[in-house]
């Protein structure tokens, strides 16, 4: 283990409560062990653990990223892992050259835990700062045999309100339409629904438009807001 990984690890054994562990792992139906790090102690945690450091380049930053990534033991390391990739120090290092680094950690962590804080996050950075070429990143993703890329696509705008390009995100979410799978289901609902808070008539416009394309659980989705408005 790196220094860095032994100092996470010991930060976060000395916040855990490991009577809280097997809950935790029975939640998120996890193979991998918990310590018993709750949500809020794993912020603080992290963030005094990662107060104090500064990357010279992107590659040092992406090395102990993924450092922390491959070498969990258990689930809260990855956590930390997820947490340093978006520490103020790299703010300038969220470029395309990032994504291959997020691409293995979506690829690998294949869950939902993992996989939503990089797409409507770090992925969103990437998309701001890049343009075009992650956009085509993106739309390559969309159609991708790995479901959990293609979830990342469909939401990596997710919090980009006015700011949305809808070509993209309806480009995104085009591939998966006739798809059976919960999450890319509920992934396009959920971001119909985030934009719906910025303009309902659209996606009121797009539902209605797609007609039985869109399964029933993307349409409740996404029309949730809307129909209590």
């Amino acid at each position: 283990m790196s220094a860095l990984a032994q100092r996470v690890r010991a930060g976060l054994r000395d916040v855990a409560d490991p009577a809280r562990a097997p809950a935790m792992q029975a939640y998120m139906k996890s193979a991998m062990p918990y310590l018993g790090v709750s949500a809020v102690p794993l912020r603080a945690a992290c963030k005094a653990l990662f107060a104090d450091l500064r990357y010279e380049t992107s590659a040092q930053w992406q090395a102990d990223v993924l450092g922390l990534w491959r070498g969990a033991q258990y689930r809260e390391e990855r956590y930390a892992a997820l947490a340093l990739s978006a520490i103020r120090a790299a703010r300038d290092f969220q470029r395309l050259d990032a994504l291959a680094m997020y691409e293995e950690m979506i690829v690998t962590g294949a869950w939902w835990d993992f996989i939503d804080p990089i797409a409507g996050q770090r992925l969103a950075s990437i998309l701001a700062a890049e343009g075009q070429p992650m956009k085509d990143a993106m739309l390559d993703w969309a159609s991708s045999e790995n479901m959990w890329k293609r979830r990342s696509a469909i939401l990596c705008q997710l919090n980009a309100k006015a700011k949305t390009d809808l070509d993209l995100l309806y480009a995104c979410i085009a591939p998966s339409l006739d798809s059976r799978e919960f999450f890319l289901r509920k992934a396009i609902g959920w971001a119909l629904r985030q934009y719906a808070r910025t303009d309902a008539a659209e996606v009121t416009r797009y539902v209605a438009a797609r007609g039985d394309k869109l399964s029933p659980l993307s349409r409740r989705e996404a029309m949730k807001h809307i129909g209590k408005a």
